[in-house]
């Protein structure tokens, strides 16, 4: 083998490695190309990113400084209101507090149980959601938090509107009562002639034995109903709740029930009675509000005959009681429907005219009211409402 053959492979073998040599640059350049292109593009995306990322922390940063400066306007604004401002955390304490909340409340209140605050320093007035503290009066709005849970208590100072509002309540009595002097004096004037008039027939000295006492007995019946009309004026000219008591719906329609029965049982009219309250219980003066219902009820018996019906129930209705009294009579005449709650309005010849206008005092006096209205297929049906007792802890 001559030395020109031996050269040739190597040659060829030097050419193929040189081949595969400069196709490993070649794919080596257009990585190296093709990395310094995507590091380009990333530099620019970091670039975009960074100019992204400064303007949200900018609009950041703006939107702190916005909050801290609303939330010292609140703050600010809290400290100035007039009204009292509690915020109650999920366990009921306050965690947080106005000036005016303390000023109504007295301190402490910030860390106070609110449940301890209402039993130790709230007293239920008749009217609801309205407590007495001290010698202050006010009226208390919860809101409940949803979203983060607790509870939001405005207490408001109503001790100047409630004096106004009984003050004005005051003056309408007594222009009523100015209204129906005469009325008065005409009521006071037939009984009591009446009573002179059987009183001058016992001077006789020959009268019969039988016929003086059916005078006297007369007598002293006028007597009696002077002397309840005179109860009823001062009922009704005082208008307010005497006192202030826990009263238990099922033992006031047990007293109702017991004065109802032997008068409807007299007259053979069926009476019925249903508390369907649930052991509710109502903050008032038991007298009072007794003798409202037992006005009621007696209308009632008044107007059925033998053989009728009267009911008396009572239930629920929101955060209010409403006592049912309704019978099958003759209803309500539409043309005296308006003046039914007037004084001295009465269409029965030996009633007062002050049941239902007292009545009607009462239920206000409690912070509710009465509604007369036609009962459904016959007869009339009044419903009283006062409100329920505040539960201790949640006004």
């Amino acid at each position: 083998m001559t030395q020109l053959d031996i050269e040739r492979p190597v040659a060829a073998a030097s050419d193929s490695e040189a081949s595969r040599l400069a196709e490993a640059f070649r794919i080596f350049n257009r990585a190296s190309e093709e990395l310094a292109g995507a590091y380009s593009g990333l530099q620019a995306q970091v670039a975009t990113l960074s100019a992204e990322l400064a303007a949200a922390n900018g609009a950041l940063n703006r939107e702190l400084r916005e909050k801290a400066a609303l939330t010292e306007r609140l703050a600010m604004l809290l400290d100035a209101l007039p009204a009292g401002v509690l915020v109650l955390d999920p366990e009921g304490l306050v965690a947080q507090c106005n000036p005016a909340a303390e000023t109504l409340l007295g301190k402490p209140v910030q860390g106070a149980s609110w449940e301890e605050l209402v039993a130790k320093r709230l007293m239920p007035t008749e009217v609801a959601r309205e407590w007495q503290v001290n010698d202050r009066r006010v009226a208390l709005e919860v809101t409940h938090l949803d979203s983060a849970g607790g509870r939001i208590v405005l207490v408001n100072d109503v001790t100047e509107a409630h004096r106004r509002k009984t003050e004005a309540a005051r003056k309408e009595r007594l222009a009523a009562m100015g209204e129906m002097a005469a009325s008065l004096a005409h009521q006071l004037r037939t009984p009591l002639a009446a009573a002179l008039l059987y009183t001058a027939n016992l001077e006789q000295p020959h009268m019969p034995e039988r016929l003086r006492v059916e005078c006297a007995t007369k007598a002293v019946g006028r007597l009696k109903h002077l002397e309840r009309l005179i109860q009823d004026v001062l009922l009704f000219v005082r208008g307010e709740v005497l006192g202030r008591e826990s009263i238990p719906v099922a033992g006031l329609m047990s007293d109702l029930a017991q004065v109802a029965e032997p008068l409807a049982a007299g007259r053979g009219v069926h009476f019925s009675a249903d508390d369907q309250t649930g052991g509710a219980l109502l903050m008032g003066e038991r007298k009072t509000l007794t003798g409202a219902l037992v006005n009621l009820l007696e209308n009632a018996l008044q107007v059925v005959e033998e053989g009728g019906s009267v009911a008396l129930w009572a239930k629920r209705a929101g955060n209010m009681l409403e006592f049912h009294v309704r019978d099958d009579g003759r209803g309500i005449d539409p043309t005296l429907a308006q003046r039914l709650f007037e004084p001295f309005f009465t269409t029965r010849s030996d009633g007062t005219g002050l049941g239902l206008a007292i009545a009607l005092g009462v239920a206000r006096a409690h912070g509710g009211g009465i509604e007369a209205h036609p009962a459904p297929g016959k007869g009339s049906e009044f419903v009283l409402r006062v409100p329920l007792k505040e539960p201790v802890g949640a006004p």
